[in-house]
């Protein structure tokens, strides 16, 4: 093993002191590549590529430093250090419980064991060491921060924002403090005070990310979409290849009504984390706003390739499909909701409305009566389920699903009118026309509405009101054929026969098919 010189070693260190670190490292890297293992040159190897942020090798160096000698504390410390800025918390805690057990009061080492502890969730553990310290020193900064942190995840945000503020006392220029104390004042619900901190970090620091996040939640909190955007945009511009940074960008231009800048933000997000599902979801509700349905069915389709069981992006999909005139696709994707979560009230409300419009009754009133099953307060399920029964010739079935829909809303027109047609179908012309009445009192006048008062009307003999009623559908649709047949009959029970033939020479004109059977 070649041990490097003296001389070596001098150099190193006046490179080093003269801020030349490259040449520094440059200046030990033959001997490196020869295999030198000395304590000494692995050393100033180590310290230097941590310097230089080479966490990985430098962690080698100190490696292999207490290999060849186990109790070089400096070298195993340094070993912790480094596996801490790597993330790997609990072989850099295990290096740290080593310098303690021969130093049992090193304070470096006892402030970064108990930073591992909390990383791997031990908050209780690490606020053990952390008291240990405050006993020695009240003062210690990084101690009453730590032990903060550690109250924080032990859910006491009273008593951790306590220690925050006595660090703030001693130093007000403390960016930790500051940075924590956004956080802590945001969980106790103090906006004013989570502002006040998050400006003052930010006059120490314009562009502290702990600061604009803190002012992006507290506008998003108050319904300030565009300020929320603002904030969000800077962060974005800081750090442009966080995923979080655009898409929290997105969520802000979506709460404040720009569909298309959150488009493009959700579009970068995931040109970062292109398999994000909350990413894709959005941006797929983004589209869908937008009317893109195409490009919002991609977007839900991506993010089910990636989690096949999330539920939004399948609902929202079906809803897409339905919209774009797919509906045996939408049915699909409803009966796949309910088997995920067979609770899913609007799912099954869907597929039942779905096999209503395709004609299977039975299975739309199935739906339907599930849905009741669940949720009997439920007026639009009460009213299909009407319309299904109405549609399978069970009148008295679909008379108390409508009357039961009424007794739910009063003003529902919907089920008013399904009373009406089933009054009508059951030949009962005088609660019929009560219905109509209803309707027409609650500001309902469509042409078919008042052209079936005007037919019961005529039924009971009211040849004069009927015409009326006649005359105001075709006020509203100048060419409705039966409108115009019929008022000619009412006309004619008037005795105006010219003016009846006109409607009828009218009625065959606007349709045609009319005069089949004229003379049977």
């Amino acid at each position: 093993m070649q041990l490097v010189d003296t001389e070596s070693i001098a150099r190193v260190v006046s490179l080093h002191l003269e801020g030349k670190g490259d040449e520094a490292l440059a200046e030990l890297e033959p001997a490196l590549r020869n295999g030198d293992r000395s304590p000494e040159l692995l050393a100033a190897a180590g310290y230097i590529r941590y310097e230089r942020g080479q966490f990985s090798e430098a962690a080698g160096d100190y490696r292999r430093l207490i290999e060849i000698q186990a109790d070089h504390m400096p070298g195993r410390y340094n070993l912790a250090v480094c596996l801490e800025a790597l993330g790997e918390w609990e072989e850099a805690a295990a290096h740290y419980e080593k310098v303690l057990s021969l130093h049992p009061s090193r304070t470096e080492a006892q402030l970064g064991l108990a930073s591992c502890r909390l990383r791997l969730g031990a908050p209780r553990q690490a606020q053990e060491i952390y008291d240990r310290l405050l006993l020695r020193d009240p003062n210690l900064e990084a101690a009453l921060l730590g032990k903060g942190v550690a109250l924080q995840m032990q859910k006491k945000p009273a008593e951790a924002a306590e220690l925050y503020r006595r660090v703030l006392s001693a130093d007000p220029a403390s960016p930790e403090a500051l940075a924590n104390l956004i956080g802590v004042s945001c969980e106790l619900k103090d906006k004013e005070a989570a502002a006040s901190h998050a400006e003052r970090l930010l006059a120490l620091q314009p562009d502290s990310p702990e600061a604009l996040q803190g002012l992006a939640m507290l506008a998003f909190e108050s319904g300030d979409g565009e300020g929320a955007a603002a904030w969000c945009r800077r962060l974005a511009e800081l750090a442009p290849d966080a995923f979080e940074n655009w898409f929290n960008l997105g969520v802000a231009h979506q709460t404040c009504g720009q569909t298309e800048e959150a488009i493009q933000a959700y579009t970068r997000a995931l040109e970062i984390q292109p398999e994000d599902v909350h990413g894709l979801l959005n941006l797929g509700i983004a589209r869908q706003e937008s009317g893109d349905l195409e490009g919002a069915r991609e977007a839900y389709e991506r993010a089910l390739r990636q989690a096949p069981d999330a539920i939004s992006p399948l609902w929202n999909l079906a809803l897409v499909l339905e919209t774009q005139g797919l509906p045996e696709q939408a049915e699909r994707l409803y009966e796949r909701l309910l088997e995920k979560d067979p609770d899913r009230e609007d799912a099954r409300f869907r597929l039942g409305f779905l096999r209503l419009e395709a004609g299977d009754c039975r299975a739309a009133a199935e739906a339907f009566q599930a849905c009741l099953w669940k949720r009997g307060n439920w007026p639009e399920a009460q009213i299909n389920t009407g319309l299904a029964y109405w549609r399978m010739g069970d009148l008295d079935l679909a008379q108390d699903a409508f009357r039961k829909a009424l007794a739910l809303a009063p003003e529902s027109t919907e089920a008013l009118r399904g009373l009406a047609g089933v009054a009508m179908d059951r030949g009962d012309t005088g609660e019929a026309l009560d219905l109509h009445t209803r309707l027409l009192q609650s500001g309902d006048r469509t042409p078919e509405l008042l052209y079936n008062t005007a037919l019961l009307l005529q039924r009971l003999g009211r040849d004069q009101e009927a015409a009326g009623y006649y005359r105001e559908a075709l006020d509203q649709r100048p060419d409705f054929g039966e409108a115009l047949l019929n008022l000619g009959i009412a006309l004619k029970a008037q005795g105006q026969e010219e003016q009846a033939r006109e409607c009828w020479r009218k009625a065959l004109a606007a349709k045609p098919e009319l005069a089949k059977g004229y003379f049977r």
